[in-house]
């Protein structure tokens, strides 16, 4: 169930690197990593990429709302290989995001575990009795009375995680049309772009670390 009407920018494909292995793109926010149930829902990041890359394989996703650095296999190796690093929690990946309020103190963890919310999904909540552990880190960029600039560094990869453990702390992400409708009007997206992603190449294992730009 998508939260909001569904109207993906028409951005032209943003390639952020590629080669024999791998291929990064800059996700716009707005756009489905993967297609929707029904027809409306169809174009998607993996159909855009697909029309020049047609031999690329998912690894893992963004939310809609979300911009930012995804990575796909170009090959059955290279899509195995990444899975491998995200299921077992070898890639890095680091976000910025704009919170409502001054998040407090400069740096901290959060180590809360989620499950969907079933009688409001696709939200999720904290769940002490069957989440699935979660933790991550932030830092603040720079803050004000009204809001934060902060760095995000999930350890764990759970559905809608930055975006809760951040309401959690009494600092949701701004324009989150799920965790915080009030501050969408505000704000023409939701407040939360993955600025960089390292992966280990599937050939020869060399580090390899894609940054996008933040947008805000």
């Amino acid at each position: 169930m998508i939260s909001t009407p569904y109207a993906p920018p028409d951005d032209p494909l943003d390639i952020l690197h590629d080669d024999h292995e791998l291929l990064f793109v800059n996700k716009p926010a707005g756009l489905l990593s993967v297609p929707g149930k029904t027809a409306d829902l169809a174009d998607c990041l993996i159909a855009r990429v697909r029309a020049v890359f047609p031999q690329a394989l998912l690894v893992h996703r963004l939310d809609r709302d979300t911009s930012g650095v995804m990575v796909f296999g170009l090959t059955p190796h290279a899509q195995r290989h990444l899975g491998l690093q995200f299921e077992k929690r070898q890639t890095k990946k680091t976000y910025v995001a704009r919170v409502s309020g001054r998040l407090e103190p400069a740096s901290g963890t959060v180590d809360l575990p989620l499950a969907v919310d079933w009688p409001n999904r696709p939200r999720q909540h904290v769940d002490h009795e069957a989440g699935r552990q979660a933790i991550t880190d932030w830092r603040v960029l720079r803050a004000s009375d009204v809001e934060s600039r902060v760095r995000l560094m999930p350890k764990t990869g759970r559905s809608h995680q930055l975006r809760v453990h951040m309401l959690a702390l009494g600092h949701p992400i701004l324009g989150d049309p799920l965790y915080a409708p009030e501050t969408c009007n505000e704000n023409a997206r939701m407040m939360l772009h993955a600025q960089n992603l390292r992966v280990r190449h599937p050939d020869g294992g060399q580090g390899v670390s894609i940054s996008a730009p933040c947008p805000f």
